[in-house]
């Protein structure tokens, strides 16, 4: 692609050098630059994108596109100048990949919590539906059957459109995507035309990155802000700030609730460990998801399947079908009948709506043990609520690490311990391994309790300083379970 194409795209405001040079790929790491790469210099958290210029031309970087001109300017490369290089990112990768999100329908998931069980079971929806499809999520990215390996919840715009362009290539008709806050406010989707949003809610989360809690709902606002008039804007009325995401959206707007009137009401008839009878619109549907929150994943993916085209009936009939996501609300069980559940509820809100389903559903005499931890080097502010929310909803409490990253595990529980009472503090261990942590809950737990492993849930390593080590709750608990003879 010639480097004027870019150019027109992104609206330079200053152009220096020859813009008639042909563009091999587009990156915003230099490290990915060779011969005939466009390097976008984006401003970033940890470090500045335009300290790394000098590095991409090094590698063979043709033009550059940045905020600032860099103090030495190499006469054989054209630097464009932007307002924003982060929107300009979205938009110089939209338009090398020749904007693969209009040769498709494009739905985007944004919220605190539910967004990777919402778009991955509508990925399976519309795939049963026989369509091929693609998915961008915190597990997995998918481009129709093939898996690759995720690497963010919302990748970078070079990322996104390169999948997206491999989507189309193979036929895809459709692909849902998961839209983290901190993408909205990087403008990682900026370029990409959405057929349809998708709100779940907002709960205490990401502080250590947006500040305040205003500030995160902004950044989830501006999504359906941007959304055109052709598109849908499905938000959750039972949320207090469902009506506030969509109130200047141009999109289409509907809504999906259990509790107030909504154009897709759900209401949960019978509840048990094993399902949820559910009634959508009228019709009565089994799905084996389990709990409150599960009710709304389901009212969401209705909602969007049918505002997508797909025949009700048929929507319905294989929502029914549906299983859980990989470590969401996983189950994992023993030989002797001990049950574990694993789940990624990594927020006060997350957690608390997972431990109040296990306490509805258990039967008299079943204690309930959980194991959690929090993330370093993320928002502190939620570790004491994270602690007090569980402790309120088990007989046992066992705090260990999660991901402690560049932070001493035991500060992190030491912050989380924080947030208890005496009584709290009682029915709680402190136990920095998260292994060990596991295998004690395992040990406390009578054959009929229930154990509950949260804050990792689908994640397979474990990050310690700088270090990714193998790690997987549920590998780990069937080992547990083996080496006690459980």
């Amino acid at each position: 692609m010639n480097f004027t194409t870019i150019i027109e795209q992104i609206g330079a405001v200053a152009v220096h050098g020859n813009a008639d040079v042909e563009v091999a790929s587009v990156c915003i790491d230099s490290r990915e630059a060779s011969g005939g790469s466009c390097f976008v210099a984006l401003g970033g958290t940890q470090a500045d994108g335009h300290a790394f210029i000098a590095d991409a031309v090094r590698r063979g970087a043709v033009a550059v596109v940045c905020r600032e001109l860099p103090r030495e300017l190499d006469p054989s490369v054209c630097y464009a100048v932007a307002k924003c290089s982060s929107c300009a990112a979205g938009l110089a990768a939209a338009a090398f990949y020749g904007n693969p999100s209009r040769e498709l329908a494009l739905v985007g998931v944004t919220g605190t919590n539910g967004k990777t069980t919402t778009a991955t079971l509508l990925y399976h929806l519309f795939s049963a539906l026989g369509y091929k499809v693609g998915l961008i999520s915190t597990v997995a990215y998918f481009v129709n059957d093939e898996q690759l390996e995720a690497t963010h919840t919302t990748p970078d715009a070079a990322t996104i459109n390169r999948l997206l362009r491999r989507m189309v290539a193979c036929g895809c008709a459709y692909c849902f995507m998961e839209v983290s806050s901190h993408a909205i406010a990087q403008r990682r989707i900026a370029g990409l035309r959405f057929a349809g949003g998708v709100f779940t809610n907002v709960t205490h989360d990401h502080l250590d990155y947006h500040k305040t809690f205003e500030e995160y709902i902004r950044a989830k606002k501006a999504f359906f802000d941007d959304l055109p008039p052709e598109a849908f804007a499905l938000t959750n009325a039972d949320d207090r700030n469902g009506r506030v995401m969509v109130q200047n959206s141009k999109a289409q707007v509907k809504t999906y609730a259990l509790r107030t009137p909504a154009d897709f009401k759900c209401r949960i008839v019978e509840q048990r460990l094993d399902g949820m009878l559910l009634e959508v619109n009228g019709t009565e549907l089994w799905t084996r998801l389990i709990g409150d929150f599960n009710a709304y994943n389901v009212s969401a993916i209705c909602g969007a399947a049918i505002l997508l085209g797909a025949p009700r009936g048929e929507v319905l009939r294989i929502v029914s079908t549906l299983g859980a996501v990989a470590g969401r609300f996983e189950y994992v069980r023993s030989r002797g009948g001990l049950t574990a559940i694993v789940d990624y509820a990594h927020t006060p809100d997350a957690l608390k709506n997972v431990l109040g389903t296990l306490n509805r559903l258990r039967r008299s005499g079943q204690k309930i043990t959980t194991v959690v931890g929090c993330g370093g080097d993320r928002d502190r502010t939620k570790r004491p609520i994270m602690a007090r929310v569980a402790a309120e909803g088990s007989d046992r409490l066992v705090l260990t690490g999660d991901n402690p990253r560049s932070e001493a595990p035991q500060d992190i529980i030491s912050e989380m311990y924080a947030g208890l009472d005496d009584d709290a503090r009682r029915k709680t261990l402190s136990i920095v391994e998260r292994r060990e942590a596991i295998k004690a809950a395992v040990m406390l737990a009578d054959k009929d309790d229930l154990i509950l492993v949260a804050g990792k849930g689908h994640e397979c390593y474990q990050i310690i300083g700088k270090e990714k080590r193998h790690f997987d709750d549920r590998e780990t608990l069937q080992e547990v379970f083996a080496e006690l003879g459980k």
